[in-house]
């Protein structure tokens, strides 16, 4: 890999990380030339962890199966408003709106054992003595005579390092028990003088769930001086092992008064305890400092992919932080000999590809997953296989999936707009018909009574009337999660959406009256148009408009409102313009829906003033809401209506949201949904067609974006994205050059990316008319003619 001479990397530390991450990642033909300092050092982990973000500021490597971080009481993991940590556990989703995780909290103490509970353990800590970087965490406690804990991680083990006071009684606690999520059973074993293994069964994200199970293995570096185990209040001095339902955990004493320093890493595996083993064996052998320098040269790695010149430091750590944060999931589910817990609960192995888990695919699918096809195009090959393993092996496409289970969170359709972005950026060759044949099974059936899977759990009625209903209220279903009946509205848009997005999959397969089929279910959006609001509005089981007529204040709409929600149909926006009456109309809505003359006037105030209420705050409103989901593409619908200028102010605007503060993330990043619409929207190139291959165009915000691209996916290696002389002044689009080739459309194709070199953008002080054209828009998605103008390439 002699492009790597080029970077700011540490040679030996690159070969390491490698190893660490299960694989190596594919040289580009060029390397931009790099700015000054690692770009590790630009990332800030607490970015998100204040006002629920929902972050975390701990340590792991890139896409890693552990993500060891302190929890402090948030029923997500950490807030930074906390002042006392109960442990150090070693999984971890970021940005989840729900306790889910948490497994093994790790907390070092001094002296007797007479609490057994971690919130009345608990070590007091600050700010002023904690750090954090891509890969390591730091923290003094300030409780227990003073303690130092470093974490660091590779893929399958979480690495800790605590320094104590000097004296007899240093004690490593295990909590089993005490998870972010419900406890269902714990197992604890001593089985030596150096070693402890567990196992955490455990359920519940956001509602109930079926159970999993982690096997963790800890081994320290020096034996104990005692050890024993606890169950509720009952501590037993000496034990080697317990089994129970509540409060336990296993303990280890050291002797510090001479050597102060004890290491102990800890080993994860879905499948079972000698999954652990071997996890820990292969990747648990290394020094601290090396395992250290090991996962920072990995997130180096990543995060040269992207190289940006221009703008400030605060600019440049809210993109780079952004970016490290998009890295952190889907989660490696296999373990290092291949072998994963399918959703049959069966132990798999996954043969020349790796198995990954932890799906929030109704976040993901609009943002997070096209740039990781983008810029881990491997991965995320790897990602839509095991997707479709899902299927094989558990019966049914996923919809919210948390480790080995399904926990039906949320509703619509992701997965089918999840699945055809990753046949449209060519991820799939050699497994289309596997995957048309699970998506069609998707989107015209309804999973068994007898499956976890809820799927499209309102298709019957779907297919016969064009709608979901709206019962409120009310779930038909006896499985767990959310109910599409209880979101009707919205429902219906997704499912819409994802029919597009299958009937252009299945014209591009040659199977033409299943696309012709899906390209019409794709217009049922139009069945839910109250021509006396002039909005869409829910239906009920009867198929009569119903709750309030107000768009502001509608009913039916997952996490949002009906102004929110207008603007999800990206398959086809001429024909839900042309509803709302024409493009000018549309426009004027727009700019309501915006407060646009309020932004031209002071975009950051507006941003936070009118915009935002809190995070959970989805309904009674009548403006965009930047920190979730149904609004994400809404600024690229300006677009449409022949005003791109607008877009650009939009989504600069948007962008001020995100700062280089523990309160710099908009709402939860969702496994890095938030954080990639940050990278996408600053480097200027949107997926505003979410499961196909269009690439909406808005001013970057940096002069200059090289990004690093695989050769095995994009032949050139390299494509560059400038905009010299970009700033909150100088941000509209005066012309677009593609290889040198001036272009008036307002996007590009995954195949032009795929093929083109340099994207140039000339800005200006002043709005002009470039992609205002009647045909500079993406086009509609799903019929033939959208075919023939897209000029598909893969």
């Amino acid at each position: 890999m002699p492009w790597l001479s080029r970077t700011r990397l540490r040679t030996a530390g690159a070969v390491l990380a490698a190893a660490l991450l299960g694989g190596a990642l594919t040289a580009p033909a060029a390397q931009a030339e790099p700015a000054a300092g690692p770009l590790t050092d630009l990332v800030n982990p607490f970015i998100g962890t204040r006002n629920d973000g929902n972050t975390y500021p701990g340590a792991a490597v890139p896409f890693g199966m552990v993500q060891l971080s302190p929890d402090t009481g948030h029923y997500a993991g950490y807030s930074y408003d906390d002042d006392h940590i109960r442990g150090f556990s070693a999984v971890h989703l970021s940005g989840v709106g729900c306790g889910i995780g948490g497994d093994l909290p790790v907390l070092p103490t001094t002296g007797d054992l007479t609490e057994t509970d971690d919130a009345k353990y608990a070590a007091a800590y600050g700010h002023d003595d904690e750090s954090a970087r891509p890969g390591y965490y730091r923290v003094g406690l300030k409780s227990y005579g003073g303690i130092t804990a470093e974490l660091t991680a590779t893929a399958h083990t979480g690495k800790q390092r605590y320094t104590f006071p000097a004296t007899d009684k240093a004690n490593v606690l295990l909590n089993t028990g005490q998870s972010l999520h419900k406890t269902v059973s714990t197992r604890v074993e001593v089985l030596d003088s150096r070693t402890i293994r567990t196992a955490i069964t455990g359920r519940g994200f956001c509602q109930d769930s079926k159970p999993y199970t982690v096997y963790t293995l800890t081994r320290f570096d020096r034996p104990f001086a005692s050890y024993g185990t606890w169950d509720g209040d009952k501590v037993t001095a000496g034990s080697t092992g317990s089994t129970a339902t509540g409060r336990h955990g296993a303990y280890a004493c050291f002797d510090t008064r001479t050597d102060r320093t004890v290491e102990a890493t800890t080993a994860i595996s879905y499948v079972d305890a000698a999954g652990a083993a071997r996890n820990l064996r292969a990747e648990g052998g290394r020094s601290f400092d090396r395992t250290k320098a090991a996962a920072d040269s990995a997130w180096e790695q990543r995060l040269a992919l992207v190289q940006a010149r221009g703008g400030g430091t605060a600019l440049r750590r809210t993109f780079y932080s952004s970016l490290y944060r998009s890295f952190l999931a889907p989660n490696v589910g296999s373990d290092v000999d291949g072998r994963y817990t399918g959703w049959d609960q069966h132990v798999h192995r996954a043969d020349g590809f790796t198995y990954y888990q932890n799906w929030s695919l109704w976040d993901t699918y609009r943002t997070q997953a096209q740039l990781l096809a983008l810029l881990a195009p491997g991965e995320s090959r790897d990602m839509a296989l095991s997707v479709l393993r899902i299927d094989k092996e558990g019966g049914w496409l996923p919809k919210w999936g948390y480790g080995t289970v399904e926990t039906n969170v949320m509703t619509g359709d992701p997965v089918t707009p999840f699945l055809t972005n990753a046949y449209q950026q060519g991820l799939l060759r050699g497994h289309e018909e596997e995957a048309y044949a699970a998506l069609k099974k998707n989107a015209d059936g309804v999973p068994p009574a007898d499956s976890p899977a809820v799927g499209r759990e309102a298709n019957a009625q779907y297919l016969k009337n064009g709608f979901v209903p709206y019962l409120k209220d009310h779930s038909p279903h006896p499985k767990y999660g959310d109910s599409d009946f209880a979101q009707g509205a919205s429902a219906t848009l997704e499912y819409a959406l994802s029919d597009a997005m299958l009937a252009q999959m299945a014209r591009d397969l040659g199977h033409g009256g299943d696309a012709d089929r899906y390209a019409a279910r794709a217009r049922n959006y139009r069945n839910l148009f109250d021509r006396s609001t002039g909005f869409f509005r829910a239906r009920d089981g009867q198929g009569a408009f119903t709750g309030p007529a107000d768009p502001a204040k509608s009913e039916g709409f997952h996490e949002g409102t009906a102004w929110q929600y207008q603007w999800l149909v990206p398959q086809d926006l001429p024909g839900m313009l042309e509803l709302i009456g024409g493009k000018d109309k549309a426009d004027a809505r727009l700019d309501s829906f915006f407060a646009y003359p309020k932004l031209l006037a002071d975009p950051e105030k507006t941003a936070r003033e009118v915009w935002v209420n809190g995070p959970y705050d989805y309904y009674n409103a009548d403006k965009y809401n930047p920190q979730n989901e149904p609004d994400l593409i809404a600024p690229y619908t300006y677009l449409a209506t022949g005003r791109p200028w607008k877009t650009t102010d939009v989504v600069h605007a948007a962008l001020t949201l995100f700062t280089d503060a523990p309160t710099g993330m908009t709402g939860n990043d969702d496994l890095g949904t938030m954080s990639s619409w940050m990278v996408l929207s600053s480097m200027g190139i949107f997926p505003v067609q979410p499961g196909t291959d269009s690439w909406g165009l808005s001013t970057p915000v940096f002069d200059r974006v090289d990004l690093m691209l695989d050769r095995r996916y994009y032949p050139s290696g390299h494509f560059t994205v400038t905009a010299p002389g970009t700033s909150s002044d100088n941000r509209y689009v005066q012309s677009v050059r593609l290889d040198g080739a001036d272009r008036d459309r307002t996007y590009l194709t995954t195949g032009e990316l795929r093929s083109g070199r340099e994207l140039a953008f000339t800005v200006g002080p002043k709005p002009s008319g470039w992609g205002t054209g009647d045909h500079a828009a993406p086009p509609p998605v799903g019929t033939s003619a959208a075919q023939q103008q897209h000029g598909r390439q893969r």
